[in-house]
């Protein structure tokens, strides 16, 4: 089934323990610190219920209900251009700026679902616990959150030592007793559930086993509580000011499991750290999830370089030979992750049950170089709104007494004060709000620690051996022209 943004919201409505500015949070679709975002997520679930555009974000599903596309598991090409583009589209909703929107784990969970037999490994009913979850979200349409890290208590120290760390401390008939925490749970007190993986690598120990798990369990689960840090946008702050601040803020807790007890049939992996270690690459997820985040990246530039190139009209800096240089800077970062997606899609290889993965070469460059990208498309953005970005007045001034002169002194070279006013709101906001500051360190960690992702992609590479074996081919051949051209010189010689 696809759900409304009615049904969503009321979804919400439990007996969630989600804390913030030291207070309990009784429901997320009334706070003023969260109701926004609550709203702008229903949006996205309502958008499937739109005539135009339901054939664009659903398919027919095994029982004929229409499901969402983000839940499809593809047997072909074809299949992962309809799922990119039914991302696309509520990535482009959202400026690319909701990076944990709702069909970001639904990727995950049915990547992880086609390869159920992996999870088998650690016993067999373990993949059938991971086959029937992801079903049941399928029919359900959840929104989910995950966590994967522990907290930054002691990273010297082995995770069994640190005493901070989620950790199985009990087995009964029932399920298994999780206590501890884990970090970074975004979009926490938006999600139906919450999931819960391995990231880093386990130590192949007994020491390890307790912290070798993967689980799913609701947000009202007993003893599950989240503690979210402080909302970015300021008290009172109005979404006209605060355009992404305020609606798209997705919010980042720390998850606690104060002796919470996890049902046997919601366990895919226990204490098995080999399995935990390897459940992303070896099941073909990462090149699903990688597929999905790029296209959320390319959203994402898109809408940075449609916020330069209206700037640079707006104040006619756009036939200046720098500024297009800039921008040219920008559409270069906006055409590589697009080309590296249709690669990948181009190039699938078959994956598990019969499905197919997105290639992961091209995908792995979006990965590692735009952590680097990002940072340099909002630096444009800060370098060609300038001054301008800084005297921005609230929208309040437009109707204030002196709003005669606002509409004279801050209009652009062809565009009305209200509209620059608008337009540059909007610039600060993806630039140089706290917002803004979030979502660059959001895109540096995104999907790991870019130095160690760079030294994996170098271990990895699998072409290494024939690029290098190119080489010395060329080497050999060139020694072999060099010594028949010099007997034949010699024999020319030796002729005469």
């Amino acid at each position: 089934m696809i759900r409304t943004g009615r049904q969503f919201l009321d979804s919400l409505r439990d007996d969630r323990e989600i804390w913030i500015d030291g207070e309990r949070v009784m429901d997320v679709t009334r706070d003023p610190r969260f109701r926004p975002v609550a709203e702008s997520i229903a949006e996205l679930y309502d958008l499937q219920h739109h005539p135009e555009l339901q054939p664009k974000l659903t398919y027919a599903g095994g029982d004929g209900e229409l499901t969402g596309l983000s839940y499809i598991e593809p047997k072909s090409a074809a299949d992962l251009v309809r799922r990119r583009e039914m991302v696309k589209l509520w990535m482009d909703w959202t400026g690319g700026m909701m990076g944990r929107s709702p069909d970001f784990m639904n990727v995950h969970m049915t990547g992880f679902g086609s390869a159920h037999d992996y999870f088998a490994r650690g016993g067999e009913r373990f993949g059938r616990n991971i086959r029937n979850y992801c079903d049941y979200l399928r029919k359900h349409d959840l929104a989910l959150t995950h966590t994967l890290i522990n907290p930054q208590t002691d990273r010297s120290k082995p995770v069994h030592e640190q005493g901070t760390a989620a950790a199985i401390t009990k087995e009964t008939d029932a399920g298994i007793v999780v206590h501890g925490a884990r970090m970074i749970a975004t979009l926490a007190p938006f999600s139906n559930e919450i999931a819960v993986f391995p990231s880093t690598f386990l130590q192949i120990s007994e020491e390890a086993k307790p912290y070798a798990f993967a689980f799913s369990i609701p947000m009202a689960t007993k003893g599950l509580r989240f503690i979210c840090r402080p909302a970015i946008t300021p008290p009172g702050g109005r979404v006209e000011d605060y355009p992404f601040s305020a609606r798209l803020d997705e919010m980042d807790c720390v998850a606690i499991f104060d002796n919470v007890l996890v049902p046997w049939e919601r366990v895919f992996i226990y204490q098995e750290p080999k399995l935990g270690n390897g459940m992303f690459v070896e099941t073909g997820t990462m090149n699903q999830i990688m597929h999905q985040f790029a296209t959320k990246n390319l959203a994402k530039a898109e809408f940075l370089l449609g916020v330069a190139l209206n700037m640079a009209d707006a104040v006619g800096i756009n036939g200046f030979q720098h500024v297009q240089n800039y921008l040219h800077e920008m559409i270069n970062t906006v055409e590589l992750v697009r080309s590296c997606i249709r690669a990948s899609e181009v190039d699938c290889v078959p994956g598990p049950n019969g499905t197919v993965l997105p290639n992961d070469q091209p995908l792995l460059t979006v990965r590692t170089l735009f952590p680097q990208l990002y940072p340099k498309l909002v630096e444009t953005i800060q370098i060609l709104g300038a001054s301008g970005l800084v005297m921005v007045p609230s929208h309040d001034e437009l109707s204030g007494e002196r709003a005669a002169d606002v509409k004279k002194y801050y209009q652009g070279a062809n565009i009305s004060a209200e509209k620059r006013i608008q337009l540059f709101r909007i610039a600060w906001d993806v630039s140089c709000s706290s917002f803004a500051g979030r979502q660059t360190l959001y895109e540096r960690y995104f999907s790991g620690d870019p130095w160690r992702l760079a030294m994996l992609r170098y271990q990895s590479y699998p072409r290494q051996k024939e690029l290098k074996e190119r080489v010395w081919d060329f080497a050999k051949r060139t020694a072999e022209w060099e010594t028949k051209h010099r007997a034949e010189e010699k024999s020319h010689v030796t002729a005469s």
